[in-house]
Parts: C-alpha cells; sequence; structure tokens
C-alpha cells in the first residue's frame, strides 16, 4: 500500500489562494483621494473607509440599510442571510456622518446611493476602488476585495486572534481565514531579509 505524500506538502494550489495585500501605507493612500466636498466624493470616502474598517464583502456593504449602523457596530447580513456584528472605528463613522447629513437626503432606507437615489451596486464600487487606486498611484492591481484581505491581514499582524478575524469576516471555516497566515509569514520573512544582519 503507498503512501500519499501530498498530505506532507503544500500544494500549489493553496499558494494560488493567497490573496493580494496592502499594505497601511497604500491603504491610507487609497482613503486620502476622495474628495469630501461633493456627494459621489463623501459616499466613496466613506464606502472605502467602511470597506476597510470591517473587511465586510462589497455585496454585503450594498445590501446595507441606514439602521444597520450605530456609533459602534455595523450588522451585516452574510453568506445564507446569516447576521454578524462588527465593530466599527471613529474614523469610518465619521465619513458616514459625513456623507449622511451632508449629501445624502430622504430616499429610502439603502445605506449608500448611486444614480437616480437607487441603492449603489457593487459594479460601481469595483470601478471606484480602481479609480481612485490610479488616482493615487497605486501600482497593485486591487479591488473592494483586496480591502478586506488588508483588513484581515493587518488586524492579524497587530496581533489579532485568528478566530475574531474568522468571526468578523463571516467565515464558515477556520481554514478559510488561515489564507492570512501565509500572508503574514511571507511578510516577515521579507522583513527578515531585508533587516537582520545576518540573513
Amino acid at each position: 500500500m503507498g503512501v500519499d505524500l501530498g498530505k506532507f506538502f503544500e500544494t500549489p494550489k493553496m499558494w494560488q489562494l493567497v490573496p493580494e495585500v496592502m499594505s497601511v501605507e497604500e491603504v491610507d493612500q487609497l482613503l486620502a483621494q476622495p474628495s469630501v466636498e461633493d456627494a459621489v466624493g463623501a459616499r466613496d470616502k466613506a464606502v472605502l473607509e467602511l470597506l476597510y474598517a470591517t473587511g465586510m464583502r462589497v455585496s454585503e456593504l450594498c445590501s446595507l440599510k441606514l439602521h444597520d449602523l450605530s456609533d459602534t457596530f455595523v450588522k451585516v447580513r452574510g453568506k445564507g442571510k446569516k447576521e454578524r456584528l462588527i465593530p466599527v472605528g471613529k474614523r469610518a463613522i465619521a465619513a458616514v456622518d459625513h456623507y449622511l447629513l451632508t449629501f445624502r437626503g430622504e430616499k429610502g432606507d439603502a445605506l449608500f446611493l448611486g444614480p437616480r437615489g437607487k441603492p449603489l451596486d457593487r459594479v460601481t464600487v469595483w470601478a471606484q476602488v480602481k479609480f481612485y487606486a490610479k488616482k493615487g498611484g497605486i501600482l497593485k492591481e486591487i479591488s473592494p476585495h483586496t480591502l478586506r484581505h488588508s483588513f484581515a491581514s493587518h488586524l492579524l499582524e497587530n496581533g489579532a486572534d485568528l478566530r475574531l478575524i474568522q468571526d468578523m469576516l463571516g467565515h464558515e471555516d477556520i481554514g478559510t481565514t488561515d489564507r492570512y497566515t501565509h500572508v503574514t509569514g511571507s511578510r516577515l520573512k521579507s522583513a527578515f531579509k531585508a533587516f537582520h544582519p545576518r540573513p
């Protein structure tokens, strides 16, 4: 009876699943691009801040209602209509408040509005992320999902528990969240080679 050596080695397929991650500096550069002096810019600033602050999927963001956001948490409806609460930081709340109080108006109950007062759709969010990345001189190929990956990786790098990140991302399987340990590990190796006197 032969031995299955595959279970002892990491397969190339696993490495294909490792997501692209932005640095904190690149995230700051992206979030600085929208002008908050007009309705579209204020909305986009709030969208980008909320995506990075919570790690939610773009489809989850587009389905948010006005009553889903409080001063400290956002209620998200994920896959299978499962609800979860995610903490939200002050910067994201301030950006959303500015958009709501200054520009949004009284049109329906969707948190973010697109053209003609309809709920914002994922295609528009993808296009705006690409636009602001190019405007900010970010060379990586990024999407709204990149902000989700960056949210998870930055939390992990700063000592957050993997199970808590799993809960915030809405992952059923811890193995899905575990991908971010590979991202962090590769960045640690790069830092070691760059800064250790005897790499």
